[in-house]
């Protein structure tokens, strides 16, 4: 797939999800990093804001298979994974082991509210985003290309969640936020949405598409005032160690624990899936900072000096930034 091909792409990508989706330009325009990047996204936001409906119409734009886990208390991990089961055959009375695929066998998958489940289960899930695989009773079964897992979070009611550990959040690639549609957006909504008609979404994409995409995103160019810009992010993300001279006052005060060298590889694919999608052959520290917030957001362990202060990961980010410039 040629640059001109995959910069194509993404702009029917764009205006199908467009046809479903009115407005959140910038949650659309993040799921597409994500996605472009071969990564996994955390969505965040109160039910109603078509967190579903994004993530089935981009499956039906690439043509791809989609599952969605409902992700509650009782959940175990054979639930999402699959499970063995003993079969007989009824003309020679023979019984064999045959393995039932669970709803991880797909393309594209939605595990709403991941925090609602145990983390047993919840780590059945993230095996399978990492290794591409799941395993039971020692035996490893691979996983469809490509995967992508879009899993959100329900900021409102907390009790009786299980909040994903900081080890299994650095996993997902972003953490993205949707807001509250604008007034002209939300009447736009409420008039379209409300009639007998659906908006018709077609497949302008295949699997094999997004596979060289996913290739080609690596192939973008970041120079090393690019990669330089990233890692003086990522390093002074951290208030101890080596680091801690270049850790700004903020992250001093309020941070406990940085970013990991995974957030600075976040930075970088980030970066490039934008300028490929933007139709620009090279990243630039432009890109680095547009994906830092997403990307650093739920990297940052915080301390209980935040809390008192009543500060969030968003502003310490966002001071990070104001902070830490190109060279």
């Amino acid at each position: 797939m040629t640059f001109d091909d995959a910069q194509a792409v993404g702009a029917r990508l764009r205006a199908e999800l467009g046809r479903a989706i009115i407005g959140q330009q910038t949650v659309v325009q993040e799921i597409l990093t994500v996605f472009f990047a071969g990564g996994h996204c955390l969505l965040r936001g109160v039910p109603g804001l078509a967190k579903t409906l994004t993530i089935k119409t981009l499956a039906r734009a690439v043509d791809l298979k989609f599952n969605r886990i409902q992700f509650t208390p009782d959940l175990m991990p054979s639930d999402i994974i699959g499970t063995e089961v003993i079969e007989e055959d009824r003309a020679t009375g023979r019984r064999e082991i045959r393995f039932i695929h669970g709803p991880v066998f797909a393309n594209i998958i939605l595990a709403d509210e991941i925090n609602r489940t145990p983390p047993k289960t919840q780590a059945a899930l993230l095996e399978a985003m990492q290794e591409y695989q799941v395993t039971v009773n020692g035996v490893r079964f691979a996983l469809d290309r490509p995967l992508f897992v879009l899993a959100t979070q329900n900021p409102i009611e907390q009790e009786g969640t299980y909040p994903l550990p900081e080890a299994q959040l650095d996993r997902f690639m972003f953490n993205i936020v949707i807001g509250y549609p604008s007034a002209a957006e939300e009447h736009q909504i409420l008039s379209s949405t409300t009639v007998d008609k659906e908006p018709s979404i077609a497949a302008v994409a295949t699997a094999a598409d997004v596979e060289a995409l996913r290739h080609l995103v690596r192939e973008i160019p970041a120079a090393s005032n690019v990669v330089d810009y990233a890692l003086r992010l990522v390093r002074a993300s951290r208030p101890d160690g080596d680091s801690a001279d270049a850790a700004p006052a903020a992250v001093r005060q309020w941070v406990r624990w940085g970013a990991s060298p995974r957030a600075g590889q976040a930075l970088i694919l980030g970066a490039k899936a934008r300028a490929l999608l933007d139709g620009r052959p090279a990243a630039a520290p432009d890109d680095v900072r547009a994906v830092a917030l997403p990307v650093l957001r739920h990297r940052l362990v915080l301390n209980f000096q935040a809390e008192a202060d009543g500060i969030d990961a968003d502003h310490v980010v966002g001071q990070l930034l104001a902070s830490v410039h190109p060279a």
